[in-house]
């Protein structure tokens, strides 16, 4: 059991760490190419690593087993148990043991956390694409408004609001489109400003306009002591529903094609790790004299087989191409009969009668 949760605690925490790296790095190249706001990488990181650790955990239990099985029988240990007349079955009471808490933290994961955290990050990405454009400004950084006519940028916050305003800045510029003409602010200068109709402004202090045709001569340069710039509003919107993000008991209660596939994924989840850690038995068996590698490709290959079969019967439910009835045993139904067969060509094998010298 010692061996069982260091062997888990090593893998989830290399796993843990490779997963939070393709995520950071996804995030990163969105936030870099204005797709996502640099405020929101942490959060989503977050509600990204939640939402993905059933799968992780699964594969942290199989591994765990499957390691600790076969150092057994790299160091001989296995030949001594069963020298001393017990059989292979005997190691299914500690691996059960072992794996019941965390098949129980995966199933509570699948069904409940997993589709809170894909719920609560659709809502903060919302959340941050209905903010309005002076929310988006951040010093330092060109931003893009929401409709994509202007441009702003500040170089830094200002320590005191000239004017009374809110949010205020200091060198402030704004390129903006009207009717083919474009339009270049800059200013010392600027803040934010609320109407009592609830519009608001940002507003320019002491500074310059230029406006022309892109491609001709001829512009106009106007100076200003007050220049105020409407700020776009985005209508709030409600979280998109998808099945991904609809919490189970819903999906129950509304069973689509959709819905009934999304069932399928996320019932499957604790069964198939269950299966797994008890399939790790008779795949960790090494002969000492042999390579040690051969059996940790077949336990991957295994472990990407029956996710991939569930992944199957998952887009079939959905598409209508398979009954839930059918489809949410099936695949497990077939790893069981492989589980058996496995183990029972294992134990056929040590029942052999040994020749003597």
């Amino acid at each position: 059991m010692r061996e069982f949760a260091g062997n888990a605690g090593a893998t989830f925490v290399a796993l843990f760490a490779i997963l939070l790296t393709v995520q950071l790095i996804r995030l990163l190249s969105q936030a870099a190419g204005g797709k996502l706001a640099s405020e929101a990488v942490v959060a989503l990181l977050g509600f990204g690593a939640l939402t993905h650790l059933p799968v992780l955990l699964s594969l942290t239990l199989f591994v765990a087993v499957l390691l600790a099985l076969s150092r057994s029988y790299r160091d001989s240990e296995m030949a001594v148990w069963f020298s001393a007349g017990l059989p292979l079955t005997a190691w299914l009471k500690p691996v059960l043991k072992f794996s019941f808490p965390l098949v129980a933290a995966i199933a509570l994961l699948s069904l409940l956390l997993s589709p809170w955290a894909q719920s609560k990050s659709t809502e903060y990405r919302q959340r941050i694409d209905n903010r309005d454009d002076a929310a988006r400004v951040s010093p330092g950084a060109f931003q893009e408004s929401a409709s994509g006519e202007r441009v702003f940028f500040v170089e830094a916050a200002a320590a005191d609001p000239s004017g009374g305003g809110e949010g205020a800045v200091r060198n402030v510029f704004v390129s903006s489109m009207q009717h083919g003409r474009l339009g270049v602010m800059a200013s010392s200068r600027g803040f934010t400003e609320t109407l009592p109709n609830g519009d608001r402004f940002v507003v320019l202090v002491n500074g310059k306009r230029y406006e022309g045709t892109p491609g001709s001569p001829e512009y106009r340069v106007m100076e200003f002591e007050r220049y105020a710039v409407r700020i776009e509003t985005k209508e709030a919107r409600g979280i998109e529903a998808t099945s991904k993000n609809t919490p189970t008991w819903t999906l129950m209660q509304n069973p689509t094609s959709s819905a009934k596939g999304e069932l399928i994924w996320r019932i499957g989840m604790p069964v198939a790790a269950l299966i797994l850690v008890l399939l790790a038995i008779p795949l960790s068996f090494v002969n000492p004299r042999a390579g040690r590698t051969n059996n940790l490709v077949l336990a991957l290959l295994t472990y990407m087989l029956y996710s991939n079969l569930l992944s199957l019967s998952q887009a079939w439910v959905a598409q209508g191409r398979l009954a839930f009835g059918i489809g949410w045993w099936l695949v497990h139904l077939v790893m069981a009969l492989g589980l058996a067969l496995l183990l029972f060509k294992r134990i056929s094998l040590l029942s052999l009668p040994r020749l003597r010298p």
